[in-house]
């Protein structure tokens, strides 16, 4: 469901991920709609799958309708790194992950 270089979303609200999704699938953005992964949350929750190739334009898209996600991770090997500060953009989201 999520492979290495994926980017996982999470929102903190059932609402605005729902909004997210709608907006991403209008785009046509790579994305899914998935159970947050139990390595992340033990909440049940939704979060967004983003596929590398699209997520900083989907990415960009939600920052511009107010749809940040709280938290945001890359799939490394099995398992989930945070994005961090240094690879985001001004807007607040990772625009060149620096990986193949």
């Amino acid at each position: 469901m999520v492979k290495d270089g994926d980017l996982v979303a999470i929102f903190h609200s059932i609402h605005r991920v729902m909004k997210a999704e709608k907006l991403l699938k209008a785009q046509g953005a790579d994305m899914l709609l998935i159970p947050v992964p139990r390595k992340l949350s033990s909440d049940c929750g939704l979060a967004i799958r983003l596929g590398p190739a699209d997520a900083a334009a989907a990415l960009e898209a939600l920052a511009a309708q107010s749809l940040r996600p709280q938290e945001l991770y890359r799939a490394v090997e099995g398992d989930f790194e945070a994005v961090p500060v240094a690879e985001q953009s001004p807007a607040g989201f990772l625009l060149d992950s620096g990986r193949a």
